[in-house]
């Protein structure tokens, strides 16, 4: 295979974990391409770029539209397209595909690959909605490829005439990069001492039941329908507690009132940010997701791995993530729903057990992440 010089391009450091790991290092052993991302600056961004591979790009890109930033970014990808002889340009998320796809169509790149990660214009309305969609639209019809997340992705891709739907393409099952089931999220990897540690941080008692969410905390991931029936569980379940991991974020708050809950209740347990989830999900005995609206739900095979049963909404991206009755459990985005679907295995150690040992075998069997990078060197050649 011709050695090439891969740019991706993503706007925010958080994400590297997920979108990529170590598959730079390891598409690079096989094909020995150059790999470079173009990201905005931060401490992270540059300290990650020896571990995993990859010559660090600094460049501002706002997550939020913004014409004069926007326009100085395109001209700063265009110039260091043309300054290293980059023949592959990979754009995520709709901003940073939008600023990669018309940097790299001007330069003349020919292999222009759009990674479509959910879509964003789902739970927007009428102006911002249009706007949206058309940006995914135009990072569309510029790239020669666009890598959907997941088959729910690519139907409403196909169904909202996003692109030309032959220019789609779903790795495997779905997902972008897949998971790191044996060294990372792996029950049997986290040290005993560790779990320990953070049990007695977070006051965790032997017979609490723990339910547990990872990522942001926003409108958007149903955080106030989990809050609330978390509060319903409580009437009746005083062993009960929830483990939030990851930040409040003011874009797409959530309520004052669930804010005053995480602050103030003791049986909420509240992390912030954190680098690695991995050990945090060694606490939970269940894993929740009520979500409104994703591209493939990473989180939930993260979970899965961990030998967690999940419960999940059928939003986009989410259907593909669980198999019900056997790995997990769908839910409704709404509270007394979630509280039912959460009884059952209140009330249920073995069916705990069994979800569990179920998920962690079907994420290794069609999710693990050196499966996923054999198809992407396999589908997308670089």
């Amino acid at each position: 295979m011709e050695k090439q010089n891969v740019l991706h391009i993503i706007t925010v450091s958080f994400v590297i974990n997920h979108f990529f790991g170590d598959q730079f290092n390891y598409l690079k052993s096989k094909t020995g391409s150059n790999y470079h991302l173009g990201c905005s600056n931060s401490e992270e961004f540059l300290e990650l770029s020896s571990k995993f591979g990859y010559a660090p790009f600094p460049v501002e890109i706002t997550r939020n539209i913004s014409l004069l930033a926007d326009i100085r970014a395109i001209f700063k990808v265009y110039n260091y397209i043309k300054k290293n002889n980059i023949n592959v340009v990979v754009g995520h998320t709709p901003k940073g595909g939008m600023i990669a796809m018309i940097a790299s169509y001007a330069a003349g790149v020919n292999i222009r690959i759009y990674f479509r990660h959910g879509i964003i214009y789902e739970t927007s309305l009428g102006f911002k909605k249009t706007l949206l969609k058309n940006i995914d639209r135009l990072s569309g019809f510029l790239a020669t490829k666009v890598v959907c997340v997941s088959e729910s992705v690519k139907k409403i891709s196909n169904h909202d005439h996003l692109n030309d739907p032959s220019k789609n393409i779903v790795l495997g099952l779905g997902t972008c990069n897949g998971i790191d089931t044996e060294n990372k999220f792996n029950p049997t990897y986290i040290p005993e001492e560790t779990i320990l540690d953070l049990k007695h941080k977070f006051n965790i008692a032997e017979e609490d039941f723990v339910m547990g969410y990872v990522g942001r905390l926003v409108k958007d991931k149903g955080i106030n329908e989990l809050l609330e029936a978390c509060e319903i569980l409580r009437l009746k379940y005083k062993n009960i507690k929830l483990l939030l991991v990851g930040p409040i974020e003011e874009r797409d708050s959530i309520s004052e009132q669930s804010k005053n809950l995480i602050e103030n209740s003791s049986h909420i347990i509240h992390t912030g940010f954190i680098l690695n989830s991995a050990p945090y999900f060694s606490l939970m005995n269940i894993f929740v997701l009520p979500t409104y609206r994703e591209g493939f739900s990473t989180v939930a095979l993260e979970a899965s791995s961990m030998e967690l049963p999940v419960l999940i909404t059928r939003a986009t991206g989410c259907e593909e993530a669980i198999i019900e009755n056997k790995t997990g459990l769908f839910i409704k985005n709404d509270q007394e729903d979630i509280a039912r679907k959460i009884e059952i295995y209140l009330n249920n150690d073995f069916l705990i057990e069994e979800h569990g040992k179920a998920g962690r075998e079907f994420v290794r069997s069609n999710f693990e992440q050196t499966k996923i990078w054999n198809i992407i060197n396999k589908k997308l050649k670089y």
